[in-house]
């Protein structure tokens, strides 16, 4: 899947002009004010006043958010009403919950709980249960794991792998943290003031990188240059 010409204007001025392959799983990644935070709100129609986008998108995919698109956010109680039992918060029959609800290995009982009286991890599973219930094509992920512990982390992580294997939707997943991009995604492209400076497979690139911004970024996020699949 290719989203094509994403250009995002602020007065007239560029602020992101970049193109992304969506083959399978793919990690934008970048500092933070490199523009992968308004590439998000653009594919999800939520650009701050004043901003502007156009795109365009390959024949096998038309945008129609909340059908063949779904987000999952950074803090999961920003997706979820705070006062409402986590059994309300879904759009579809009760059936189809308990079925999301095994999908993410979480158990019925929570149904009946309110947000708050979850752990962190288990409300990022209710909100990815929630943004698979219309199967969408493209799965749009916002740091979904920055405010988890380093054990708790690497189940969500695993967890979204295992469902993009036996449900076929494709990732983009947002993110500063490519030791997280590495676990989940195929390929990566580092975004910088806008523009996309390198992109390629993951193992490969991060065994090889060609741009100085590029390997500046993974010397920030690993103490050692020793990649291993």
């Amino acid at each position: 899947m290719n989203i094509s010409q994403l250009t995002i204007t602020f007065q007239k001025k560029t602020i992101v002009n970049i193109n992304l392959n969506i083959e399978k799983s793919l990690a934008l990644v970048g500092q933070s004010g490199s523009g992968k935070s308004l590439t998000l709100k653009a594919l999800l129609n939520m650009l701050p006043k004043g901003f502007k986008s156009t795109l365009k998108y390959d024949a096998t995919f038309k945008l129609q958010a909340g059908d063949t698109l779904s987000f999952v956010p950074q803090n999961p109680f920003t997706a979820l009403s705070p006062l409402t039992k986590i059994k309300k918060q879904f759009f579809v029959s009760p059936e189809k919950v308990k079925e999301l609800f095994t999908q993410v290995d979480l158990k019925e009982e929570l149904l009946e709980k309110f947000p708050s009286q979850l752990s962190g991890g288990q409300l990022q599973r209710v909100v990815i249960a929630i943004a698979l219930e219309k199967n969408p094509k493209l799965l749009l992920l916002d740091e979904p794991t920055t405010a988890l512990d380093p054990n708790t982390r690497f189940l969500i992580l695993n967890l979204l792998k295992e469902l993009q294997e036996k449900l076929k939707f494709k990732i983009l997943f947002v993110t500063h943290d490519i030791n997280s991009a590495k676990i989940l995604c195929e390929n990566i492209s580092i975004i910088k003031d806008g523009n996309i400076v390198e992109d390629g497979k993951m193992s490969e690139l991060l065994q090889n990188p060609q741009n100085a911004y590029t390997k500046i970024l993974i010397e920030a996020n690993f103490a050692n240059r020793k990649f291993r699949q």
